[in-house]
């Protein structure tokens, strides 16, 4: 699994960082960003969670 965010649709709300730190990030522009590398399957839930909670949909899987 693998997954990306919009930086254009992102709000910076910050729930995917939340939810999963461990994929999820702040970057230079204070906009969520993922990690480029395929997701540890213990962490999937994780992630789906937080593609579900963004409230802009700018989370997508890859």
């Amino acid at each position: 699994m693998r997954v990306r965010v919009d930086q254009d649709l992102c709000i910076s709300c910050g729930l995917c960082i939340d939810i999963c730190d461990e994929v999820f990030f702040w970057n230079d522009d204070d906009i969520a960003e993922a990690i480029d590398e395929d997701i540890p399957e213990e962490l999937h839930e994780d992630v789906q969670e937080a593609i579900d909670s963004c409230p802009t949909d700018a989370i997508e899987e890859i």
